[in-house]
């Protein structure tokens, strides 16, 4: 199986012809001020602004304390490279009516990174409105990174999101390393990191907490690597969902390996809606994981319908070939620790269960498979499928 190598080597060495940046603006000499109370996005904006047009590489600099900003398009293309170094942290607003779908977002950049600081989403009241089910707001993302090249972000917290935390869309060679998402486990809809139309994206030494997928993988997702993360509370790794439409970009050669879930709704998850698709996932490995009390530890789902109600019902189109699951130990919070639910109509093909040791109170669990096929390799437990 082909597999995407963590840090790619033309992200390697952009980064190292690009160094740290000589020109310096801080937000406060453009009027941001800490405190929580005066907005600092036209601050941000100039700052960055500045930043974008330098002739030679420049940072932005956010210094310590709380810096309340609404939404902002951060846009290039920038003449040099930007490095956006966050010592204190933004706050969002809580009135999530004054909110659009995203709340800080770059787009059409080459090369940038962002280092530390912390991103306060302040989703909150957002929940409590979709908790108590009134009409509200879809919700909005904390940091989107679109239509760019060689991003890199280092050390980031992301606290308390409406929506999801961080969300990468038609962007390339983007490595993602040592950071802390946050947010409790009955917030809705909080992702932890989603990535969708995207190549060469790496996860590296990461811990999330949410109430949704650590981190989620769309249509249009190729060559990820995601390697050294603890996952809990939330719904695990997945794949998914796909088949939302008919015309749908693949997923294919996504390795995820050396992970750690604790109490979580799901573990390595593929996930797919019984409908009609062009959508596919080809070339996927997941490696050396512990699970500790997660209700799904190994899921692939092609019947996929959280809500139980409106369920599409038909047979999925998504094609699901050769997947891995090797070295998958720990214990399942349900009788059923494995479960390859597969379309009737495009049946899992090239599926490797290798070395796999999951126990359910202490004794034997079980596995259901359904429309799949491969190989067992090593000691399997539970047994029975393929």
């Amino acid at each position: 199986m082909l597999l995407h190598r963590p840090l790619s080597l033309a992200l390697l060495i952009f980064f190292f012809f690009f160094p740290l940046a000589r020109a310096a603006y801080e937000i406060v000499n453009f009027g941001a001020k800490p405190g929580g109370t005066v907005d600092a996005s036209n601050a941000l904006r100039r700052a960055w602004s500045s930043a974008c047009s330098s002739a030679t590489p420049a940072t932005v600099h956010v210094p310590k304390g709380t810096f309340l900003l609404h939404s902002v398009i951060l846009s290039g293309p920038c003449k040099r490279f930007v490095t956006l170094w966050i010592e204190g942290t933004f706050v969002a607003p809580s009135n999530y009516a004054l909110m659009p779908s995203k709340w800080i977002t770059i787009t059409k950049v080459n090369g940038l990174r962002i280092t530390g600081g912390t991103l306060d989403g302040q989703g909150n009241a957002l929940w409590a409105c979709k908790h108590a089910r009134r009409s509200c707001p879809h919700g909005t993302d904390t940091l989107a990174i679109g239509n760019s090249k060689n991003v890199e972000i280092i050390g980031l917290s992301s606290i308390n999101s409406k929506l999801f935390h961080i969300s990468i869309y038609k962007t390339e060679n983007v490595a993602l390393r040592g950071l802390k998402i946050v947010a409790p486990e009955a917030s809705p809809n909080t992702d932890g990191i989603h990535v969708q139309m995207s190549r060469g994206v790496t996860i590296t030494g990461s811990s999330i907490k949410t109430g949704d997928d650590c981190i989620s993988i769309g249509p249009g997702s190729t060559n990820m690597w995601i390697e050294g993360i603890t996952c809990g509370p939330g719904h695990g790794i997945s794949i998914g969902s796909l088949g939302r439409s008919l015309q749908e970009e693949g997923v294919k050669n996504i390795t995820v390996k050396t992970a750690e879930f604790t109490g979580t709704q799901n573990g390595l998850r593929i996930k797919a809606w019984a409908r009609d698709s062009t959508g596919f996932v080809n070339g996927v490995s997941f490696q050396h994981a512990v699970m500790k009390n997660v209700e799904n530890p190994i899921v692939i789902d092609q019947n996929y319908c959280p809500s139980s109600h409106g369920c599409p019902s038909q047979a999925s189109g998504i094609k699901i070939n050769q997947v891995q699951f090797w070295d998958i130990k720990g214990t399942s919070a349900k009788k059923v620790a494995v479960t390859l639910d597969c379309s009737p109509r495009n049946p899992c093909r090239g599926i490797s269960l290798r070395d796999i040791k999951l126990t359910y109170n202490g004794g034997p669990a079980k596995s259901f498979c359904c429309h799949a096929s491969g190989t067992t390799m090593g000691v399997v437990d539970p047994s029975g499928c393929l």
